[in-house]
């Protein structure tokens, strides 16, 4: 993939452009050996790649400049700003949505916050695509709420210029570091949600929910653990960290029973929204913390799916786990090193099969799944 910005040595985030991606995979996969070497993995399935660019279905993009001529990308170490609205990874139908912002930005005279001084109300940009119909959800992340009546009032005319944006928010983010969202958020829309699907599964996005960035190849994870299960005796599962309930709405089927559990509420508003319009009775989905949730129970099922964040899911869930020895465990991870640590501390399980999911492109970053079996 060529990109101006990596050339111009204006963005190194995608390190491993100039390799191509077969090599990138190999790199991974070899990486993925390191990592699992020495716990015997009966099946490597062959990688899982997709597009090389305009994959992404998410910016997050830092506002700096001026009201005047606002830049959205994102800022050096230094402080100094540099606009991304060209990145490759980015789909086209996101470029006539940022030539829109940036003169939206003086209209509702919403000054980009400025880090060294901490001033300003703008201080991101956060916008997210449905690949189901193209609609979008466009969140910006205010200091305080001094500018919403002038946001509002602005509002129609943007509205009218990108009928795309179905879903607009103001999130208010008032701590002096580079947090990227605040707990308040103001829908600006009567809508609160963006629609999608995956492989014939509706998923809902709302703004303080977790959702893959990458949706040609979270539809393979997704699909790749559903046929897992499939081949599984299970009839009784959890799925924990579950998020907007991705994997636990394409594993269940009518008979089966599942708990779905994940600590922020808009995710699970999310997936209880979803296992509704399938009509599965016996899915019921919590927001709790995790560890919690499954230390504090004594229904075992057959079936753990975890897909927890980088951390990995850490020695206590580990332990419990171990004694509470569920048939089967499968565990989707973000980071291979937490989740290599966390299956050492399951001397019980063996690795049946693993598969690596290339989501993060040019990059040293990628998906994984395992299925684990008691031994």
């Amino acid at each position: 993939m060529q990109c101006a910005l990596f050339d111009a040595g204006r963005c190194r985030s995608c390190q491993w452009i100039e390799h191509p991606v077969s090599q990138q995979l190999t790199a991974k996969m070899d990486d993925l050996h390191t990592l699992l070497d020495g716990l015997p993995v009966a099946n490597w399935c062959s990688p899982v790649s997709g597009p090389e660019q305009g994959f992404r279905n998410k910016a997050k993009m830092v506002v700096s400049g001026s009201v005047e001529k606002p830049l959205l990308g994102m800022l050096h170490r230094d402080g100094t700003p540099e606009d991304l609205t060209d990145c490759p990874l980015y789909p086209h139908s996101f470029a006539p949505v940022f030539a829109a912002l940036k003169p939206f930005v003086a209209r509702a005279g919403l000054t980009p916050y400025n880090v060294a001084r901490k001033r300003g109300e703008l201080k991101y940009l956060l916008l997210t695509e449905s690949k189901l119909d193209g609609g979008m959800m466009l969140r910006f992340v205010l200091r305080s709420e001094a500018k919403l009546v002038q946001l509002r009032a602005a509002l129609p005319v943007l509205q009218a210029q990108l009928p795309q944006l179905k879903v607009i928010s103001a999130n208010i983010q008032p701590v002096h570091m580079a947090i990227m969202e605040g707990e308040t958020e103001i829908f600006l829309t009567e809508q609160q949600a963006l629609a999608e699907n995956f492989n014939g599964v509706p998923l809902w996005i709302r703004p303080q929910s977790f959702f893959q960035t990458n949706p040609a190849v979270a539809s393979a994870l997704y699909s790749t653990a559903r046929d897992w299960v499939r081949t599984l005796p299970v009839n009784h599962m959890w799925d924990l960290f579950c998020g907007v309930g991705g994997f636990g709405l394409h594993c269940a089927t009518p008979e089966m029973r599942l708990t779905g559990i994940e600590i922020a509420p808009e995710a699970i508003a999310c997936a209880t929204q979803s296992a509704q319009a399938l009509g599965l009775q016996n899915l019921h989905f919590q927001a709790l913390d995790s560890t919690r949730f499954a230390t504090a129970s004594h229904d075992i099922p057959e079936l753990v799916l975890v897909n927890p964040p980088r951390r990995g899911i850490g020695a206590a869930l580990c332990d419990y786990l171990s004694r509470m020895a569920p048939p089967y465990i499968i565990y989707s991870s973000c980071n291979a090193s937490t989740m290599a640590k966390d299956i050492r501390l399951l001397p019980g399980y063996r690795i049946e099969r693993v598969q690596l999911f290339d989501m993060f492109p040019h990059t040293a970053h990628y998906e994984v799944l395992a299925l684990l079996v008691k031994q």
